[in-house]
């Protein structure tokens, strides 16, 4: 199938092409320029009135957790997670998890997300669903360990990571990915950290952790160890491979120093770090470390949606505002972390801009309401501006999952339904 976009507005890794035209052949981008092809494709849409960019990359979530929203608000997180959170989840079923899933794909599909780097249990659930509606997505199941006695062959949890990986890694044509995953410091001892990592290692996979996400967490790292949680985590080898830590928010200059030497990526969580009053990472230093900065919303039990534009506009504003320089976070800078950095920390290499050659993985953002007007800088536009319902198509791999409201691999109806009746069994 290949698809003709005519009069389109796009934005590219690096500039924002007006009145060009866009052509999809299969999964991927074959044309893109002002002439009309000679090619002839199946069918055309004529994109004026709409601004068409990567594919958005959310690139630290835990999606079952929709089922949660709304569970132990205006909590700080040890509380929430511990006396909330975990409570609930301790009742969720395989099912619970499939019907959570579906859900928070039917919110990221009418949001621009085309792929996502999820950390929860029972993942097989969760890949399954991602397959069928045609997204794409990194899945772990975390490992986690509170025995300080427990040996590394004994864990179910690094049992079931390990199947994992050898069943589902680069399933669905590469659709799937599946990464590693400690969970964080506070949840893991050292013994299963570091027998972990070395299976990591020598699987060269992609590890994914929660670290310093507040200063307590940060804090009782150093009373406990003598060391920060990233020197706790790069002693005991999970730094060994690629990897990519969520929050960040507590770093020291020396952490950071850490993170460049070992190209790990971080992922900023805006609404998630400062709804549980931890604070917020500090991503101006990132990026002048020249370290690959991304967005995640986290979960929505702590944020409370999956909305990625809405990650956009905080990230854009609240380091400005911290600073008091307006010039911090450029809108282009945004854009870059939402697609071609979360394609990057993905491992996705011919993903994550709108060029000849790439996947084709498109966000179309309409122009038809108010505040979307006037179109006189379209990178600011998109990152200050733009609002999830503004999203008017979402494609993947070449193909349209969600358009014009109407989903065409998912029965939003019978998700629904399903979900009323998993709030009845986890809450009534």
């Amino acid at each position: 199938m290949s698809i003709l976009f005519e009069n389109c507005t796009v934005v590219t890794s690096d500039e924002v092409l007006s009145g060009v035209n866009l052509g999809v052949d299969g999964e991927y981008i074959d044309y893109l320029g002002k002439d009309k092809p000679v090619k002839k494709y199946d069918s055309t849409k004529n994109m004026s009135g709409k601004i068409l960019l990567p594919g958005l990359y959310n690139c630290h979530t835990h999606t079952p957790m929709v089922l949660l929203r709304g569970v132990g608000s205006d909590l700080p997180l040890n509380e929430w997670l511990f006396d909330k959170i975990f409570p609930v989840e301790d009742r969720l079923t395989p099912e619970h998890i499939r019907t959570g899933s579906e859900l928070a794909l039917l919110e990221m599909l009418s949001s621009g997300t085309v792929s996502f780097s999820d950390m929860y249990f029972e993942p097989q659930q969760t890949i399954e669903t991602v397959v069928k509606a045609g997204m794409k997505a990194n899945i772990c199941r975390p490992v986690q360990s509170f025995d300080p006695n427990e040996r590394a062959e004994d864990s179910f949890r690094i049992k079931q990571s390990l199947e994992l990986f050898e069943k589902y890694n680069g399933f669905a044509d590469g659709k799937i990915l599946v990464d590693f995953c400690i969970h964080a410091e506070y949840t893991c001892n050292e013994k299963i950290t570091k027998a972990y990592s070395e299976i990591c290692s020598d699987k060269k996979g992609n590890m994914h952790i929660h670290l310093s996400e507040t200063d307590k967490e940060h804090n009782e790292c150093i009373a406990k160890y003598g060391c920060t949680p990233a020197e706790w985590f790069l002693k005991l080898g999970a730094f060994d491979s690629r990897a990519f830590a969520a929050h960040c928010v507590a770093l020291s200059d020396n952490d950071t120093d850490i993170m460049k030497a070992h190209n790990i990526s971080i992922v900023h969580n805006p609404t998630s770090n400062m709804k549980l009053g931890s604070g917020f990472a500090p991503v101006q230093k990132f990026l002048k470390k020249g370290i690959n900065v991304t967005l995640g919303t986290d979960g929505a039990a702590s944020n409370n949606n999956l909305n990625m534009l809405e990650e956009m506009h905080l990230a854009s504003v609240i380091h400005n505002g911290f600073m008091k320089d307006a010039t911090v976070m450029k809108p282009q800078e945004i854009l870059k972390m939402v697609s071609i950095n979360g394609a990057m920390l993905q491992g996705r290499e011919n993903c994550g801009e709108i060029k000849v050659g790439k996947k084709a993985d498109i966000c179309a953002v309409s122009l038809d309401a108010p505040h979307m007007h006037p179109v006189l800088d379209v990178p600011a536009l998109i990152t200050y501006s733009a609002q999830s319902s503004d999203v008017c198509m979402t494609m993947c791999d070449g193909k349209i999952l969600y358009e014009n409201g109407e989903y065409k691999t998912l029965d939003k109806e019978r998700i629904y339904f399903d979900v009323e009746k998993c709030v009845k069994e986890l809450y009534c």
